[in-house]
């Protein structure tokens, strides 16, 4: 395959997985945040509960939607794109993925309808169980799809017969030595990225002088989550760190900018550079000395293998993966400032009128979804230049097209998926501009129309209630 056509093949493949990714992410966030909101709401009967389930409920139908098609487009790019990759490793990634459609996939759709159209129709155990199935089902397709990808990165568990892989121990393939770290970080992430999204739905509204409880509830909810899981996630990040330098210490020395080293003098923990493939150099260094050192091996004089140590054409493109690395990072230190922040004011009681904060939470609500895509690339890219690590290269699982072939092709997937899913990101930015509907004690809307009934931002007052009272006092009796 000419070099031009396999970059355009790669890209094509980069170009829908980016789609893809953000859709199953939010997915596997709003199904468990779905779930909680629905157990507070049978614990507790409070309404503001249910009004938020219906609200979020919306939103994770319209992402579903637009997952289950990106993914399918993403899906046959192994049979056109990638044949050699689907002939050669196909009996293992193959099997996964049907588990996955099996489990996961199947599970979801037999639960979906009664979560989504339900509610009115079945018991409120039934439903619950039944959110909480898609909230399940959710997270095993993000098992069995991060095994077949932990997979490639560090293949275990096979055997290679007539120049074909084939399994011989699937509980290996399975729990290969990147799965549980890619599965923890991944799993943190969709949560950090829906907390993210929940809180700057919040902030939004709260910045519309929209103080009703439930634009409340939803921005402390997300709030107290990102508290959570933003440093637990630097954690897990940290311990995927180290097993990636174990089994893939190019990519580390990519991600470092770490080019060879100098005996007893460490490495410096680079906060700006720019790596140079050609003369094997970074340029404008900046960096903390020893800290790298330190942050990777414990020691302040310890080293890794640099890239100058590899083959030049076993090396990933240091100059992407270092700065997509460093995009991750320094966002993750932004999620986390964040929830100490909001932290801070909720201890002091000024979290709902906290002006700055809630802008900040709103720069910040998509940083979740940029942070897991340059996680990707930094995966990837680093991984470059295999397709499965060490058995089988990029440039040998391609399909052989002409560079023109994949240039139109590349063309065309432009132009429908800005189309396509533009519109669907512009209705569910609407939809999630629109405030949480305030239901009635039976669940249905309020009347709008009830004799000697008022509306100010969603909630009913009484038609000779003082106007500037109506407006300001926006908040449950």
């Amino acid at each position: 395959m000419e070099a031009s056509a396999l970059l355009l093949a790669r890209i094509q493949f980069g170009f829908t997985v980016s789609f893809h990714i953000i859709f199953p992410a939010i997915t596997i966030g709003l199904a468990s945040y779905l779930a909680v909101l629905e157990a507070c709401w049978l614990k507790t009967r409070r309404p503001e509960y249910r009004d938020l389930y219906h609200y979020w409920s919306r939103i994770f139908a319209v992402n579903f939607g637009m997952g289950v098609v990106s993914g399918l487009v993403m899906a046959y790019q192994f049979g056109t794109n990638w044949s050699y990759f689907s002939e050669y490793a196909g009996s293992i990634t193959g099997p996964l993925l049907a588990y996955e459609v099996l489990t996961a996939f199947f599970l979801e759709a037999g639960f979906l309808g009664v979560m989504l159209f339900g509610w009115q129709r079945v018991g409120p155990g039934l439903h619950f169980f039944s959110t909480v199935m898609v909230a399940i089902g959710t997270l095993i397709s993000a098992t069995w799809i991060l095994a077949s990808n932990s997979w490639m990165q560090t293949p275990a568990g096979y055997a290679i017969e007539a120049g074909r892989i084939i399994p011989t121990d699937w509980l290996a393939v399975i729990f290969n030595p990147s799965f549980p770290y890619r599965l923890a970080h991944m799993g943190l992430a969709a949560f950090v990225a829906t907390a993210l999204l929940v809180a700057a739905t919040g902030a939004w509204h709260l910045r519309q002088g929209n103080q009703n409880i439930r634009v409340r509830r939803m921005f402390a909810m997300a709030l107290g989550m990102l508290l959570l899981v933003a440093p637990l996630q630097a954690v897990v990040g940290d311990m995927h760190g180290l097993n990636t330098l174990k089994h893939q210490p190019a990519k580390i020395a990519a991600m470092e900018g770490h080019w060879e080293n100098h005996p007893g003098e460490g490495f410096p923990l680079l906060l700006f550079a720019v790596p140079d493939m050609e003369t094997e150099s970074n340029r404008y260094e900046i960096g903390i000395p020893r800290l790298g050192s330190l942050i990777l091996t414990h020691s302040l004089d310890g080293e890794i293998p640099g890239l100058k140590d590899f083959p030049a054409a076993d090396r990933p493109n240091a100059t992407v993966v270092f700065w997509s690395f460093r995009i991750m990072v320094g966002l993750g230190l932004l999620m986390i400032l964040l929830a100490l922040w909001a932290a801070w004011a909720r201890w002091r009681g000024k979290l709902y009128h906290a002006r700055r904060l809630q802008t900040f939470a709103i720069w910040m609500g998509p940083t979740g979804l940029i942070a897991i895509l340059a996680g990707w690339y930094t995966t990837e890219i680093g991984r470059q230049p295999w397709v499965v690590y060490g058995l089988m290269r990029t440039s040998d699982a391609a399909t052989p097209h002409s560079t023109l072939t994949m240039g139109i092709t590349l063309a065309v997937f432009i132009a429908v998926y800005l189309l396509v899913f533009g519109v669907g990101i512009w209705y569910l930015l609407r939809l999630l501009a629109q405030p949480p509907e305030i239901s009635g004690p039976d669940g249905h809307e309020p009347d709008d129309k009830a004799p000697g009934m008022l509306h100010a931002h969603g909630m009913a007052v009484p038609a000779n209630f003082p106007a500037a009272t109506a407006t300001h006092r926006n908040t449950e009796a």
